[in-house]
């Protein structure tokens, strides 16, 4: 396999105050995408099954899950206001979801516990992209599954244009999102052959990677 430089290493990047209130304004015009995620979830879980979000933001798609089914539903994030954000939407929407603060690199459970994992539009920011892959694993039952969607590294600037403009944002919106695509997020965000790599080096028994326009999605099993 080819080798690929990985970027340089970072902190986990969480946002806070201000920052993490415009995201979830931001993304909230997007709750389409959030539903539409959900359901396709649901149709692939048992009722009861024990689900994590990594990274669950300002907690929308905890909650549209939530809304579907008797799920064990518990989000992780390096954000304190995310967190209380999460908890009192959950609580605003009448859904059960429990929502903690922690790092992907070090999640506070007990290996084997949970039956499926979503990582949403969060895993370039992780500091230890590794860690946090091997740390999913080790969460998940045997048999259990996991599903990465996030940005890949080598999109082009039409591509980030199109998918902007299709998301359905406010003008304002428009431009300070593709502003963050530029000047940030592509050069946090990792290839395919970079997720190999990585992948590599976790125990996952089964890994698929699927390449959209946009960004890639990992489906991983234990």
């Amino acid at each position: 396999m080819t080798t690929m430089a990985m970027p340089k290493p970072r902190r986990d990047s969480g946002m806070e105050g201000v920052v993490a209130k415009w995201y979830a304004a931001n993304t909230a015009e997007m709750m389409k995408e959030y539903v539409e995620l959900a359901r396709r979830v649901a149709n692939e879980l048992a009722q009861g099954s024990s689900v994590l979000e990594v990274a669950p933001g300002p907690g929308y798609f905890c909650i549209e899950l939530a809304r579907l089914g008797s799920y064990r539903i518990t989000g992780l994030d390096i954000s304190r206001t995310f967190v209380k954000m999460a908890a009192k939407k959950a609580a605003e929407s009448g859904v059960k979801a429990e929502f903690l603060q922690g790092s992907a690199s070090k999640m506070p459970w007990q290996s084997n516990s949970f039956d499926f994992l979503l990582c949403r539009a969060a895993f370039k920011n992780f500091a230890q992209p590794v860690v946090a892959l091997q740390e999913m694993c080790r969460v998940l039952k045997p048999g259990g599954r996991g599903l990465i969607i996030d940005l890949k590294g080598d999109a082009s600037k039409d591509e980030l244009g199109r998918a902007v403009d299709g998301m359905g944002l406010s003008w304002f919106n428009r431009i300070m999102t593709k502003l963050a695509f530029k000047t940030m997020l592509l050069k946090r965000a990792y290839t395919r052959l970079q997720f190999e790599q990585m992948l590599a080096q976790a125990e996952f028994s089964k890994a698929e990677i699927t390449e959209t326009d946009l960004g890639l999605e990992i489906a991983m099993t234990k």
